[in-house]
């Protein structure tokens, strides 16, 4: 029988700058780690001996080329964490206009599955209070979709805003870059890059040939208002997840 684990997160609680009364804040999950297929089929394969990490990956493989291609044409799929369907978005001026892909395109509506839904509700939270970084992001507009906190647009321009968010130092470790979350690998921004670099504001252009995935935003910077530099940087990983097509 499958051991069952006990499942809980923390959060900590950052100022909101778009709240109306003094003392509001929002709270947001700390990530323990990132973690990919390969790690997911060495977890499994260390609870249940009985499948081999080849077997298992293979299996996983096959079941998610067969859901995409059955979601590809139209099929509303339920598969792992939940329920998958296309969706067409774009308007059409006329009962015989055709598809423009410069002004239409399909997207995926997630929905999870019922299992996760019950999953959230017994997971066990604590409230760690405020959190100790002074960095707070609120929101990342890509300014080619104009979509906030969901995409980035390799060679296209994006808007930070927050608190205490400027990028200074004079370690060689601070700066701004994007985490893949299946790789870990780190793609820097350069300074050439950054537009605008204020304590509310970040203006930054996204690398041309950064490759489809699923990335996170980190800062990492020495800033204080007392005019010297922290001794010791600090790191900033905004929790959002953002996709590149």
């Amino acid at each position: 029988m499958e051991k069952k684990t006990k499942k809980s997160v923390n959060i900590e609680l950052h100022d909101w700058a778009l709240g109306d009364r003094k003392g509001e804040r929002i709270a947001r999950v700390v990530k323990t780690k990132s973690i990919n297929t390969d790690d997911l089929v060495k977890l499994v394969i260390d609870r249940r001996t009985e499948f081999s990490a080849s077997t298992l990956k293979a299996s996983f493989e096959l079941m998610k080329n067969m859901a995409i291609e059955q979601i590809m044409n139209g099929t509303s799929v339920n598969f792992g964490l939940g329920h998958f369907q296309l969706n067409a978005n774009g308007i059409f001026n006329s009962d015989n206009a055709g598809w423009d892909k410069d002004k239409h395109n399909l997207s995926v509506k997630f929905s999870p599955a019922k299992e996760m839904k019950s999953a959230l509700n017994n997971c066990e939270v604590k409230v760690l209070g405020k959190a100790n970084s002074s960095i707070a992001i609120n929101t990342v507009t890509d300014l080619v979709t104009k979509q906030i906190n969901k995409c980035l647009t390799p060679g296209g321009g994006v808007d930070i805003s927050g608190k205490r968010i400027k990028i200074a130092g004079d370690k060689k470790e601070v700066g701004m870059k994007l985490l893949n979350c299946d790789t870990n690998e780190e793609i820097p921004i350069p300074g050439t890059a950054i537009m605008q670099n204020s304590l509310s504001c970040i203006k930054f252009v996204v690398p041309h040939n950064l490759q489809t995935g699923f990335y996170q935003l980190v800062i990492v910077s020495q800033y204080t208002s007392k005019g010297s530099y922290l001794k010791k940087p600090k790191t900033y990983i905004f929790p959002m997840v953002f996709e590149v097509a």
